[in-house]
């Protein structure tokens, strides 16, 4: 699959990504055209989530070998939202590693404004997010994707979602897991995807 090139002349980077996010909630807006009090609470906690992913993150030994491999240089594509609390915590760590390795150069897509690229990469039927699509940079050929979360992730949501947790509970139970986790289940799936085709 080609994905195709002006779809990457629209996207953004790291940091324009978190300045529009964060011009848009001085307005009280958030991103994608669904406007709510709750959309805008979210994406308030996602600034602080990624504030702190940017500052605590570490690159495992194992991921920063894999990476060493790459010698052609990647678009990192990321469908993203910033009401999106997976986003918030996974997002941020492309950027982690996008600063240390220049052969990686991460563009951010909203979902909704890119529904046709979206709908190639569901989630069971759904729009989940984020999803990263790794692309040859020159060609924007399709090398590997990933997302919404890590598995381990998937299934503690699977297990709330079957003892019949409201979605309050869910959420909550799920950012816990992220911060303990500290991106560990989200790199061992990036070392395993990246070496069917680094080595």
């Amino acid at each position: 699959m080609i994905i195709p090139s002006e779809i990457i002349k629209k996207s953004y980077s790291y940091n324009s990504y978190r300045a529009l996010i964060d011009n848009l909630l001085l307005e009280g807006k958030v991103t994608g055209p669904e406007q709510s009090e709750d959309l805008t609470h979210y994406t308030t906690l996602n600034v602080h989530r990624m504030n702190r992913v940017d500052k605590t993150s570490s690159i495992s030994e194992e991921l920063m070998a894999v990476l060493a491999q790459i010698k052609t240089p990647q678009t990192w594509l990321v469908i993203s939202e910033g009401w999106c609390g997976d986003a918030a915590q996974i997002v941020p760590f492309f950027h982690v590693i996008e600063k240390q390795f220049s052969s990686i150069n991460v563009k951010i897509v909203l979902r909704d404004e890119n529904l046709e690229l979206m709908d190639q990469f569901l989630t069971n039927g759904g729009r989940a997010i984020p999803k990263l699509l790794i692309l040859d940079q020159a060609s924007n050929q399709l090398l590997a994707h990933w997302g919404p979360r890590p598995a381990e992730a998937q299934a503690l949501i699977n297990g709330l979602k079957s003892a019949n947790a409201n979605m309050d509970e869910i959420k909550e139970k799920l950012h816990l897991w992220y911060a303990k986790n500290k991106g560990k289940a989200l790199q061992e799936e990036l070392v395993e995807m990246l070496e069917r085709f680094t080595t």
